[in-house]
């Protein structure tokens, strides 16, 4: 089973900016080209897997009308899929969703040798970076947006080598670069 990061990250390498915030990564023009590379990526079939912030970022929208009425084969993959969070404090309500409980490094590893179905980190930074570290990540795939935000929070804790399998660049600017994770 293969394990891959999803991010949109900024020109200089950030997920979030320095007070945190997100709102820059869904700001930009739009592209329909782009709008059905995310919604034909958004029903891969595979399992999701939130920290507890970005999970409750998911919840809060793609179980929503809004949701449906502005990206509804988007919404209906993200309701659809098996979905994992790593938290002590919240109890997921949204459909299809499950607490990975104990610990989320052994959970991870339990997972990848059981299962068929590859597991897609989406957003969740810290989660990320934690299993970055562990060594369990195959693939990262960044949505690289044209903006610069000089400073925020990266994916990364420590060096990492990873090696170019695939880009695709859409006329709004954004580029999808998928990096295999070296050993």
């Amino acid at each position: 089973m293969k394990l891959r990061i999803f991010e949109s990250i900024s020109v200089d390498g950030y997920f979030t900016d320095r007070q945190g915030a997100i709102a820059w990564a869904h700001s930009g023009r739009e592209d329909p080209e782009f709008g059905a590379w995310v919604a034909s990526n958004a029903s891969g079939g595979g399992i999701l897997l939130f920290g507890r912030v970005t999970y409750q970022m998911m919840e809060a929208f793609w179980p929503t009308p809004a949701a449906a009425a502005q990206m509804p084969e988007v919404a209906r993959g993200m309701n659809a899929a098996r979905k994992l969070v790593a938290s002590r404090t919240i109890k997921p309500t949204w459909v299809n969703t499950r607490l990975i409980e104990g610990d989320l490094i052994e959970s991870v590893r339990a997972l990848k040798a059981e299962g068929d179905r590859s597991i897609t980190v989406l957003g969740s930074g810290s989660v990320a970076a934690q299993l970055g570290e562990a060594g369990l990540v195959d693939e990262y795939q960044f949505v690289v947006l044209p903006v610069a935000l000089g400073a925020g929070r990266t994916v990364f804790t420590k060096g990492a080598i990873l090696r170019l399998v695939e880009h695709r660049a859409f006329r709004c600017g954004n580029v999808v670069l998928t990096y295999a994770a070296q050993s």
